[in-house]
């Protein structure tokens, strides 16, 4: 039986507010990967790894927040990749995500630097 987002989000360091922004670019990223569900669409096939979703999670990042994107991922303590995929364990641990047999948290290791993968925001706001 899944266990309610609240005590899931009680049990690590990061806010609600970034376990839904994990939901939601996940949605996002999984839409963008293999489109709009169609019924009768195993779900198992709309899958996405790791790297697929942290690279999907910044860009649902910029999308929603713009050049502030960076700052409210680290007020959420999202620095890394791996704070993603500690999300997403979190979530899947308690029922409320799936996994595959192949999906591991060393998934999330390293994908990008944040400081690179924001770098573009960075320049776009030096140069306003």
């Amino acid at each position: 039986m899944a266990q309610d987002l609240l005590q899931v989000v009680r049990s690590t360091k990061y806010p609600l507010e970034a376990f839904l922004f994990v939901q939601r670019g996940l949605d996002f990223t999984v839409r963008r990967i293999h489109g709009e569900p169609k019924r009768g669409t195993d779900p198992a096939s709309r899958h996405v790894t790791g790297q697929m979703l942290c690279h999907g999670l910044r860009d649902y990042a910029i999308k929603q927040y713009g050049l502030m994107a960076r700052t409210v991922l680290r007020h959420w303590h999202i620095i890394h990749c791996e704070d993603f995929g500690r999300i997403v364990f979190a979530l899947v641990d308690a029922g409320l995500m799936h996994k595959t047999e192949e999906d591991r948290l060393a998934d999330f290791a390293d994908v990008y630097d944040f400081n690179h993968a924001f770098a573009a925001e960075l320049q776009l706001s030096e140069n306003t």
